[in-house]
């Protein structure tokens, strides 16, 4: 079962450093798992929902920014901030345009590493339920008749039922009804509402 605060996944190499994270975390209430290597992390399965990688940048075999590298290519959503001993321009620039929350270079003070842990948590939240509504929203227009997607089109366009009827070639009325089951389909009291979701889905740019 998911902890609703989230869990906190820590990759470091160094296994003082790995008890130190652990024990901060469990300090402030955080539930934490801990990996000696990113190939160990890799190997445990994608991470419970919401979630936080703390990541060392320089370990053996696969580096932290390899590893950033490789749950991209797996499609694995999640919420990273970089911790290193060796810290440097380029690579916190390559890390942060890669999507990393943070990057900290030691010593870092608990406070800030724990506020940036919970900010990393609640990002991860807001992002997977963005994702769940876009794929809700998505379902639904899904279950739209090819005739009912033409009118969606044009409703979120800003036409009007006559307009659509010309557009389309077909009576007032019976857009009107074609109207009625795309309001119903999508679950929206309102055309506003239907922008809204047509923008949430990606199927119309603001």
């Amino acid at each position: 079962m998911n902890n609703p605060q989230g869990t906190v996944y820590i990759v470091d190499d160094d296994p003082s450093m790995r008890k130190a994270l652990g024990r901060l975390c469990q300090t402030a209430g955080l539930t934490a798992k801990t990996f000696a290597s990113a190939r160990e992390f890799l190997d445990s399965g994608a991470p419970e929902s919401p979630a936080c990688l703390v990541l060392d940048v320089r370990m053996p075999g696969l580096s932290g920014l390899d590893l950033q590298t490789e749950l991209a290519t797996r499609n694995i959503q999640t919420q990273i901030v970089f911790i290193t001993g060796h810290g440097d321009i380029p690579t916190s620039v390559r890390a942060m345009k890669a999507g990393a929350v943070d990057f900290l270079t030691k010593p870092f003070k608990d406070r800030d590493l724990v506020a940036v842990i919970r900010n990393a948590l609640s990002k991860d939240v807001q992002m997977k339920s963005a994702h769940e509504e876009h794929d809700l929203i998505q379902r639904r227009l899904e279950s739209l008749t090819p005739r009912e997607r033409q009118v969606f089109e044009l409703v979120i366009k800003g036409l009007l039922n006559k307009q659509i009827a010309a557009e389309l070639g077909a009576s007032e009325q019976t857009i009107k009804v074609h109207r009625a089951r795309v309001m119903e389909k999508m679950q929206v009291a309102s055309v506003a509402e239907l922008v809204q979701a047509a923008v949430k889905a990606g199927a119309l740019k603001t």
